[in-house]
């Protein structure tokens, strides 16, 4: 399973998940559901938007779980 690392992202550079959620500028309810890796698509503009905003590379946004593993 793919799973999204934005809280934890968020946690390395010391913001808050409302500071991200400001500068995305999507629903709260769409940015909950992403971070909370409880959406089954994100749209490429959000990942190029995420990058941008983190500083970070693609392979820093997500990493491979077990399928079982529920977080």
């Amino acid at each position: 399973m793919v799973r999204l690392r934005v809280t934890e992202l968020l946690e390395e550079r010391n913001l808050t998940k409302y500071w991200l959620w400001k500068r995305l500028g999507m629903s709260y309810d769409n940015y909950n559901k992403m971070i909370k890796n409880e959406t089954h698509s994100i749209r490429y503009d959000v990942i190029d938007s995420l990058m941008k905003i983190l500083d970070c590379k693609l392979e820093d946004l997500f990493e491979i779980t077990a399928d079982d593993e529920k977080k």
